[in-house]
Formats: structure tokens, C-alpha cells, sequence
């Protein structure tokens, strides 16, 4: 998306990069607060952080940072943090420019659970990212399993995704979906090869450079290791 977006007519970028923000904007919230603010200031800095950017359109910059947005929109909130620090004040949830539309108690609610354990705000950014990512893509999992029919069958099998191959209870899968075993490997194998197809798509649309995507699926797994 990002590399596509960086070529084609302005108002065509604009969208995407807004859908992509409006997708990872909670990480860069637990990362504020996790520095210490409230939950008030940290709704007033991420609204007001985001309005700049998309006023700004700040993906021209993109290459600063390798290509990869969750690097780069990291590196451009703490530009922004430190700017607003020497600030005497700040205009409220962006100063009139339309803001994105977030919800703000489902941020607070998520934040309370993140990890209890005193993880950097770097890091907890990370884990945001990583998590909100393999969210993105199990619910596009879903939607395709339902549009298909087999709405039944990802949930029965959802579990079984993020498992080693030798540790999935195919009998467990085939009772649950009263299949045979055999039958139950093989729609285990179906679900689990479109989960990965799904996820290195995903995770395509946040980098300019399709070669790095690698590396950024080995950070996204370092996130959950940290």
C-alpha cells in the first residue's frame, strides 16, 4: 500500500495512508502513555499527532526509516512529543482540522490490560504494532471463511493457528467439526496456509520495499519474545 500509494495521485495516497493510520493508531497511544501521560493527554497528543500527519501527508519522509511504517510513524510521534513538550500549549484533538475517528474507551480499556511487566515504551509500541497487526489479519481470515460458508470452521479451527504443526489435536479439530481425522489435517493445512498468506500481505502494505518484508515478519515475532 505505502509503495503504491508514494506513486499514484494525491487524494489516492491520501486515503491509504489515513486507512493505514486508522489502523495502527492505537500503538503509538499505549506509547504515550506508557511515558507517563494521562489518558486525557494521551487522547489529546495521538488525535493531534495524527491531524498534523495527515495534514502534512509526512510519507514523503518514508525512506528515512528503511520504508517500513511501524519504524517511521514511531520516529515521527516522538518528533512530535518532543516539539509539543516545548510547546506553552497545544490546540486540542488537532485545532480544527477533521480528526480521525478513534475510539477512545476501547484505547483506555486495551491499555489497562497490555502487559503489567515494565516493558520500555519502545517496546510496548512493538507489541502494540504486532499484536494489532495479527488482529487485522485473523478478522480478514474471518471475513473470507464467512463469505465462503465456513464461518464455522475458522472458529472451531482458529485456535489452531499460531500452534507448531506437531502440536495441533487433529482429533480434537475433527470431532469439533465432525470431519475424519485426514479431512481435519487437511483443513487445518487450508486455514493455516491462507493465515500466512494473509499475514505477509499485511504486513506488505506497511513497507515501500517488498525485500524487507522478511525482516520485518522476524521483528513482528521478537516483539511477542521480548
Amino acid at each position: 500500500m505505502l509503495a503504491a500509494g508514494r506513486r499514484r495521485s494525491a487524494p489516492e495516497a491520501d486515503r491509504a495512508l489515513e486507512e493505514l493510520c486508522r489502523t495502527y493508531w492505537y500503538p503509538l497511544y499505549a506509547f504515550v502513555r506508557r511515558q507517563g501521560h494521562s489518558k486525557e493527554d494521551a487522547e489529546d497528543l495521538t488525535q493531534g499527532f495524527f491531524a498534523r500527519f495527515l495534514e502534512r501527508n509526512y510519507l514523503e519522509g518514508l525512506s528515512s526509516e528503511k520504508g517500513r511504517f511501524r519504524a517511521f510513524l514511531l520516529a515521527a510521534l516522538k518528533h512530535f512529543l518532543a516539539n509539543e513538550h516545548d510547546r506553552a500549549g497545544r490546540q486540542k484533538r488537532g485545532g480544527g482540522v477533521v480528526p480521525l475517528s478513534l475510539d477512545w474507551q476501547d484505547a483506555d480499556a486495551r491499555y489497562q490490560i497490555d502487559p503489567a511487566d515494565q516493558l520500555s515504551p519502545d517496546k510496548l509500541y512493538d507489541r502494540a504494532w504486532a499484536t494489532t497487526l495479527l488482529e487485522q489479519v485473523i478478522a480478514r481470515l474471518r471475513e473470507e471463511c464467512a463469505a465462503e460458508g465456513k464461518g464455522q470452521v475458522f472458529e472451531q479451527l482458529k485456535p489452531f493457528l499460531m500452534m507448531c504443526k506437531s502440536d495441533i489435536p487433529y482429533a480434537q479439530a475433527a470431532a469439533s467439526l465432525g470431519l475424519n481425522e485426514g479431512a481435519a489435517r487437511v483443513a487445518v493445512h487450508r486455514l493455516r496456509k491462507r493465515y500466512r498468506e494473509l499475514l505477509r500481505l499485511e504486513i506488505a502494505q506497511t513497507l515501500s520495499e517488498p525485500a524487507d518484508l522478511e525482516e520485518e515478519l522476524r521483528a513482528l515475532f521478537q516483539a511477542f519474545a521480548e
